[in-house]
């Protein structure tokens, strides 16, 4: 009987947060569409706040992480290529797998690790000391104040940093290459040639959209918590793992989108 309990309340505890986390969808784009109309209400500053965190303080780790991502996937391409004596065609593998794939999907988990958990945490904080309480009797949306600025943060701050993440591994890529004695402009020549412009945007238009997940499932999480001595915790950890497990599951489906589209 207690496997069926537990059973039972995990089922009800999963429908319940997606019944939560479709409520403050719908409001979050209520805010969102009349945000045109009345853009006195938008709070500015914890946009740029939440905007400078996210971006500006990432950038390092992102950075790094890309000149990593880069140096590793031209090693392991450069050789198996090599056998066939194409080693040149490792930047056409960098530039289609950084713009498309994986600049875009290596930045949303790492923006998912530092900024959906700090989302999280701001207002699961904020909740267990009862402001969110405080802000609904004086009439103040917690969306419009907390939700809605850290969203829109999240989904502007994804596009820069993942041109930084797909610039740093290309210079790791051209790193690799000169030490196999290819030349500069062999390299840069053939990334330019395979990364067209809608190669570019799109990756960057799924970057925003990554960020947009990243940071609503932040939000929901710490909208969640629970007013208990570990509420903050959890609230954290989930946010970090829908975060990563929304990121994965719309990557994919995109990916099948595309094919069947032929894009």
């Amino acid at each position: 009987m207690k496997l069926f309990t537990s059973i039972g309340r995990g089922w009800m505890d999963g429908l319940l947060a997606f019944h939560d986390s479709l409520a403050v969808l719908g409001e979050t784009v209520c805010e969102t569409l009349a945000l045109p109309l009345r853009p006195g209400r938008f709070r500015g500053r914890d946009f740029l706040v939440a905007f400078q965190r996210a971006a500006f303080d990432g950038l390092p780790i992102c950075t790094g992480i890309g000149f990593l991502l880069g140096l590793i996937l031209a090693f392991e391409s450069a050789a198996a290529l090599r056998t066939f004596g194409v080693e040149s065609y490792v930047a056409d593998l960098l530039a289609i797998g950084l713009f498309r794939e994986l600049g875009p999907l290596v930045t949303a988990i790492v923006l998912a690790g530092r900024s959906g958990s700090a989302f999280a945490a701001e207002i699961g904080t904020m909740k267990v000391d009862e402001e969110l309480d405080a802000l609904s009797t004086m009439g103040l949306p917690p969306v419009r104040f907390l939700v809605l600025p850290r969203t829109l943060a999240a989904t502007f701050a994804m596009p820069i940093l993942t041109i930084f993440v797909e610039l740093a591994g290309l210079v790791g890529g051209a790193i690799v290459l000169k030490m196999m004695d290819i030349p500069g402009a062999v390299y840069w020549g053939n990334v330019v040639r395979t990364a067209d412009t809608f190669m570019i945007t799109f990756g960057l238009a799924k970057a925003a959209f990554f960020g947009m997940l990243v940071g609503f499932v932040g939000c929901c999480a710490g909208m969640r918590t629970r007013t208990t001595a570990d509420g903050v915790g959890v609230a954290a950890t989930s946010a970090v793992v829908g975060g990563i497990v929304s990121v994965a599951v719309s990557d994919g489906v995109i990916a099948v989108v595309c094919h069947f589209w032929g894009v």
